[in-house]
């Protein structure tokens, strides 16, 4: 029984679907039906019942399922033993971010992270949520940091100590910057822009109650530079979250009742990630888990 099957066996457990099982693990799906074949052939049981849609665990599948995630665990954790002795740790790690105050915390993480293994590098894809777990899933993404809730079958995480407020950014010279909070009647009949998805089933969406049937979207983006842009020509007032950020001519007031997002840092569970990967997620996990929301 190989580690690199027993993967395989937990990928498709995960995904419960053995094309996207094949597609995360890079390999192809007759190369992945066979290996799960040989291994039901070894240990003489039966560990999927499959259907059209999707397939199952039997209960030797549940079984397996549990000694494998502690097989996998206990060998990953004897390799980042022996690699966090390791000075000359090298590679690539690629992150997929939004737009977020949570952001410095991952950027002063990766800074101390540095100066333990100089060597490592990263590369940075900014995006929404859809976007970086799409990423994610396709296996172009090592990591993201994505808002709160996380889906716990597919992700391991680890929370960041900083929550990120909602609000609106609008022209100085608005009626509403005099505002120290702005109620969601005071949006009635101004034009918004809004971030991407649905907005009914938004956090937003929901913040607004009886009026979200009566507010006027009229644009929408996934990047708050480019929503602010327009908030500058006139175009119309911003609702988007609080960042570390002055844009000339406008001024940001927070909503009221008050409207928080937690966000996350995660990775994929049972995913093999390359050396430098692993030891960065077991040092970010300290390290995020030693700031508290006492001392920010």
């Amino acid at each position: 029984m190989e580690l690199r099957v027993l993967n395989y066996f937990l990928a498709i457990a995960r995904e419960e679907n053995f094309t996207r099982a094949a597609e995360q693990l890079h390999i192809t799906q007759p190369t992945l039906s066979r290996q799960i074949a040989d291994l039901e052939q070894e240990l003489g049981v039966k560990l999927f019942t499959r259907s059209n849609h999707n397939i199952v665990l039997t209960e030797d599948g549940m079984i397996l399922k549990r000694r494998a995630q502690e097989i996998l665990s206990l060998a990953d954790k004897t390799k980042r033993d022996f690699l966090h002795k390791d000075e000359n740790l090298e590679g690539v790690i690629s992150i997929g971010c939004g737009e977020f105050l949570s952001t410095r915390y991952l950027t002063d993480c990766i800074a101390e992270f540095r100066k333990k293994y100089p060597l490592v590098r990263y590369e940075f894809y900014s995006g929404n949520a859809s976007n970086v777990r799409d990423y994610i899933e396709r296996g172009l993404l090592d990591i993201g940091l994505m808002v709160e809730p996380i889906d716990l079958r597919k992700y391991d995480f680890v929370s960041m100590p900083v929550k990120e407020q909602w609000g609106a950014l609008v022209q100085l010279d608005s009626p509403l910057a005099e505002k120290d909070f702005i109620a969601p009647q005071d949006l009635l009949g101004i034009p918004l822009i809004s971030t991407s998805g649905e907005f009914t089933e938004s956090s937003v969406g929901k913040w607004f109650g009886e009026y979200a049937g009566q507010v006027n979207i009229i644009a929408k983006g996934n990047l708050l530079y480019n929503e602010a842009m327009m908030a500058q020509s006139n175009i119309g007032a911003v609702i988007g979250i609080k960042l570390n950020c002055n844009y000339e001519g406008l001024r940001f007031i927070p909503l009221l009742p008050t409207l928080e997002i937690d966000t996350a840092l995660a990775w994929k569970k049972e995913q093999i990630f390359s050396s430098a990967t692993s030891a960065f997620i077991e040092f970010s996990k300290k390290y995020l888990k030693s700031i508290s929301y006492d001392n920010l």
